[in-house]
């Protein structure tokens, strides 16, 4: 087998959006499956048994764990050995462990089911973004991938209020069956008609030694943030997890530099619009995902709404954002990418920052929450998307799926430390309503939670809009235009023959 390097003929451009179309149903049902178990949790736990709660907690862990710790190996592997095989392997495995998650006798195999899911995820991640960028001349990729990185960022806000509906309607084992039809459709049409490309200038072989640093590295940082809640931040667990990733990742990064053939090429370090992306991608997770862990418990135990009246009251958000992702990638590409995701991030974190000023433990839906849903959703349109596009748009044809699983590592591991600091931030305040609804329900009196300091959640939500901060501060630093050279080489695409 070999290849050859071509310019992107302007004929193929009529297959970007098949293409995008098909390849966004993978990414799609990867980031749906990250966030819709969280609802049918209760459930899941009452079909197994009270002991084994602690164990299926890791259906949420073990897939975090095992989604960030393959994105850099795989991304490798996509670029030696095929965009296409990779995407179309990924969804097979993703798919073959969610029938073994519908199916699960116990709660060992659906957390061990779990764990298969991500894998193939985070096969199919970083080949799907790469099987949509050649279809697309560079000038026109910050719009393609805004739709991209819309599908992902829709479907992990979704998830809950989908998941929500599924439950109630026909158990939690729908939400592992439902993905199955959808990844048939996407293997038999895939198949048939996306095209094949690879690094042309790569040995054709993955460097083992990297991959074996890097993969229980990235692991083992997921796992510490993860643990650090439940364990405590400064606990000999966590600091031995968060030791050993320092140093696995060292020796990786060595590697790297060592290595002709290494899993990650530290080169990109130096083109200042991968650097900004990506640091923004991580602050913009950690603010994201801690935004919807704080408001979810809001809504739920401050405002006394239920698991699905707490969904349905995130619908305004996502809908936002689907409305402006395509569009904030237009704009992107006329004004540029820090311009569009500074203007988000003043969206997203302004809107938290008001929110946090004006709400009281009063339920106000209409007033004081819906109006800011359209804010912070119009700031997560513009920047979900955006990043996306400044973090891969401009990469050479040989480092698509490598920007795209290191762009996909960096939010990976922002999601897991938002969600972990919103957790450890909100637990002596849930601990206390916990407590305060017992105590009213044993004495048989309406309990009352204005006697409650809800602090914890405003100092939450300022956390979020810090860190929305720091991703526009991210972009407008350290982002620079690529040089003409850069395009240049952006718009050549290597296809095997």
């Amino acid at each position: 087998m070999g290849g050859d390097t071509m310019t992107l003929d302007p004929r193929t451009w009529g297959r970007g959006p098949q293409v995008l179309a098909l390849t966004s149903i993978g990414t799609f049902l990867v980031s749906l499956d990250s966030s819709i178990t969280t609802v049918a949790f209760r459930d899941i736990v009452g079909d197994f048994g009270e002991t084994e709660r602690q164990l299926l907690a890791w259906i949420f862990s073990g897939y975090n764990i095992a989604y960030a710790a393959g994105l850099l190996t795989a991304g490798r592997f996509a670029d030696v050995y095929g965009r296409k095989k990779s995407f179309l392997r990924g969804l097979a495995i993703f798919s073959i462990g969610s029938v073994l998650c519908g199916f699960a006798p116990s709660a060992v195999v659906l957390v061990l089911a779990r764990v298969l899911q991500a894998i193939g995820g985070a096969i199919l991640a970083p080949a799907s973004l790469a099987l949509v960028l050649p279809e697309y001349p560079v000038e026109k990729r910050a719009a393609a991938l805004g739709i991209w990185g819309a599908v992902g960022g829709l479907a992990a806000a979704v998830g809950p209020i989908f998941g929500g509906l599924l439950v109630d309607s026909f158990g939690w084992r729908s939400l592992f069956f439902i993905n199955v039809p959808f990844c048939i459709f996407a293997l038999v049409i895939g198949a048939k008609s996306l095209h094949e490309s690879i690094d042309t200038t790569a040995h054709h072989s993955i460097d083992i030694v990297g991959a074996a640093l890097a993969i229980p590295g990235i692991g083992l940082i997921v796992y510490g943030i993860t643990q650090g809640e439940e364990w405590g931040w400064s606990d000999t667990g966590t600091l031995i997890a968060f030791g050993s990733a320092v140093a696995l990742l060292a020796l990786f990064v060595w590697r790297c530099n060592a290595t002709e053939n290494p899993l990650l090429d530290l080169s990109l370090f130096k083109l200042p619009f991968v650097v900004a992306a990506n640091l923004a991608g991580m602050f913009f997770s950690i603010g994201f995902f801690m935004m919807f862990f704080v408001n979810t418990q809001w809504l739920q135990n401050v405002w006394g709404y239920s698991t699905s009246g707490s969904g349905l009251a995130f619908v305004m958000g996502p809908t936002t954002a689907a409305i402006v992702a395509a569009p904030g990638g237009r704009l992107a590409q006329k004004y540029g990418q820090h311009v569009i995701i500074t203007i988000g991030a003043i969206f997203l974190g302004g809107g938290t920052a008001a929110l946090n000023l004006i709400v009281s433990d009063t339920a106000n839906y209409w007033v004081t929450y819906f109006p800011f849903m359209i804010i912070t959703g119009a700031g997560v349109g513009l920047c979900i998307t955006t990043i996306s596009s400044a973090a891969t748009a401009y990469l050479p044809p040989t480092r698509f799926a490598m920007g795209s699983a290191l762009s996909n590592t960096s939010r990976q591991i922002g999601s897991a430390l938002g969600l972990a600091s919103a957790a450890s931030v909100l637990t002596p305040v849930l601990r206390e309503i916990g407590a305060g609804r017992t105590q009213a329900a044993q004495s048989q009196q309406q309990f009352d939670i204005s006697i409650i300091d809800l602090q914890q959640f405003h100092i939450s939500w300022w956390i979020v809009s810090a860190c929305m901060a720091l991703a526009a501060l991210s972009m407008l630093i350290f982002f620079r235009r690529p040089t003409t050279e850069q395009m240049a080489l952006s718009n050549t695409v290597a296809f095997e023959s």
